[in-house]
């Protein structure tokens, strides 16, 4: 079964940047898009960036422009770069396939931004 795990949050103060990193599974690098999402206390999880295997990538309006979604084909590893957060960026980030999400979900990695 496919599996992903997610690290690199942490608590960082409005207008800092961090990179997160996700391990996925040969199979579902190679054959699925997969996708970051985050889910805020008392919101529901949402799509913010994603990428094909063919590196086409996709953003919610939220983060377009200061989010960078790549992949390092080499490392079945997927990152998401986040420059200019803000505190609305708090929340736990998860990847997994896009848009499905049909892969066991992993712990994810707490992002906090916060001054």
């Amino acid at each position: 079964q496919g599996r992903l795990v997610e690290s690199g949050g942490g608590l960082v103060q409005p207008g800092e940047s961090l990179r997160l990193s996700c391990v996925a599974s040969g199979t579902i690098f190679r054959t699925y898009a997969i996708g970051w999402y985050r889910q805020a206390p008392g919101k529901e999880r949402e799509l913010v960036a994603r990428i094909n295997s063919g590196s086409s990538t996709n953003y919610a309006d939220s983060v377009k422009g200061r989010f960078t979604i790549s992949r390092d084909n080499a490392m079945n590893t997927i990152y998401l770069q986040m420059n200019s957060l803000k505190p609305e960026d708090t929340a736990v980030y998860y990847c997994n396939t896009a848009p499905s999400g049909f892969a066991p979900w992993g712990q994810g990695t707490q992002v906090t931004v916060s001054s």
